[in-house]
């Protein structure tokens, strides 16, 4: 069984992390693309690009002492709430939409993550 604290430490990097997604679509909207070396130098000004693959390695970071607090098989499938956290961001600052599928998506991801901890 997990620690709560490394339970907690995760889901916070979670959390964290999940923004990632976000910033790297808002990335992708703001630039020019096109299969040229001058595309480089573009991309390396956005910001969103940095936060895009900064938030996530945050995340990472926070997840590897949380190890010390519990077996991987509890606490890697946790990651997974990540999932959850950039559906809803995505509806919140990207403005799309959630169907029934990916409502039950969701609700699967939370079942499992709470079987996997109910059995630990």
């Amino acid at each position: 069984m997990a620690e709560l604290w490394s339970i907690v430490i995760v889901l916070v990097a979670t959390f964290i992390g999940s923004f990632g997604p976000i910033f790297f679509k808002r990335a992708a909207l703001q630039l020019r693309w096109r299969f040229h070396w001058r595309f480089v130098p573009e991309a390396l000004r956005n910001p969103n690009l940095y936060l895009g693959a900064g938030l996530p390695f945050i995340g990472t970071l926070l997840f590897i002492p949380a190890l010390k607090g519990g077996d991987v098989s509890v606490l890697y499938p946790l990651i997974s709430t990540q999932y959850i956290w950039a559906s809803l961001w995505s509806m919140k600052w990207l403005g799309e939409r959630m169907n029934t599928l990916k409502w039950a998506g969701i609700a699967l991801i939370i079942a499992g993550v709470t079987l996997i901890n109910i059995a630990a």
